[in-house]
């Protein structure tokens, strides 16, 4: 038999194959390439100026020029050392609050509501489709002093008259958990709602309680869910000062507001940006912090 001799391939016809392959190699950057383009226009740049900025040196009228002064970091922090703590202990308490509002309900809606899921839903959220504003103020107006609800037991001497709740941390803490309870119950009940439920009746076919298996089924397959609505809590709770202005007072002035204030008010925009680039850090450090003790593999792994 005679051997038949291989043609070797072409340059022409290697190079619609070397198409493909740059086409298939870049692809998933082609891909990422919106999105890591908005981070980097509106979360970097703004990043990389504020740093900038909070190194400056000078006023308003005078102007501003960038000098390498460390010395805003370590005035703003000294400065405001307590509007910083307050900050960590009204959204701490925040979240905490909201976790444990939002947990029982979501864990009622998902288990036990039937069909009746999305109507009560529906129930929750549908105040929070209102500014989170107006509801502020009408939470100002419930808490005052002798407003409807402290009025009344006021007049019947049920409270005294120089009990209130305005102006306290706990006013401003529960309005953080108000106005921050969806970004709580969501993903809790996402995540609640995606549970096997076979793997339930698999744990109460051995023998286990409704304790044992909410405390080892249901319970450690939801850590994504408290994970994520802690964060999503969390994280704009701390920088939150609408509910500080509204419920608060004079000692409870979160580090949100003296940003704010150094911004617009004073124009001292390289302290300003000092503490917001503090802030941020600090933020982050929190961030990695829980997910090194408290993530989990899944949220990890994705």
């Amino acid at each position: 038999m005679q051997a038949t001799a291989v043609k070797p391939r072409s340059a022409e016809g290697r190079k619609p194959a070397l198409r493909v392959r740059v086409a298939r190699a870049a692809t998933p950057y082609l891909l990422i390439f919106p999105g890591a383009g908005w981070l980097a226009l509106f979360f970097v740049l703004p990043l990389v100026f504020l740093a900038i900025t909070s190194l400056e040196s000078g006023d308003f009228i005078t102007g501003y020029t960038f000098d390498m002064n460390f010395g805003n970091y370590s005035y703003g922090i000294n400065l405001y050392a307590a509007q910083f703590a307050h900050s960590i202990e009204f959204g701490g308490l925040a979240t905490l609050a909201a976790l444990v509002i939002a947990y029982p309900a979501a864990y009622w809606i998902a288990f036990h509501a039937g069909p009746r899921k999305a109507a009560y839903l529906l129930i929750v959220l549908l105040p929070f489709f209102v500014s989170f504003v107006i509801r502020t103020i009408s939470w100002e107006t419930l808490l005052s002093d002798y407003g409807p609800l402290l009025g009344p037991l006021k007049n019947v001497r049920v409270l005294p008259s120089d009990f209130r709740v305005l102006a306290t941390p706990a006013a401003v803490s529960f309005g953080l958990a108000y106005t921050f309870f969806p970004y709580m119950m969501l993903p809790i009940y996402a995540s609640l709602e995606k549970i096997d439920r076979r793997l339930v009746e698999s744990a109460e076919d051995l023998y286990s309680n409704r304790v044992e298996v909410f405390r080892h089924v249901i319970f450690p397959l939801s850590l994504p869910g408290v994970f994520a609505g802690v964060l999503l809590t969390g994280i704009p709770a701390l920088a939150d000062f609408i509910n500080q202005d509204f419920l608060g007072g004079v000692g409870t002035t979160m580090v949100g507001r003296v940003i704010q204030q150094q911004f617009e008010v004073n124009t001292n925009y390289p302290l300003a940006s000092a503490l917001a680039f503090v802030f941020m850090v600090g933020l982050l450090a929190m961030l990695l912090l829980y997910q090194r003790f408290f993530g989990t593999k899944e949220l990890i792994s994705d």
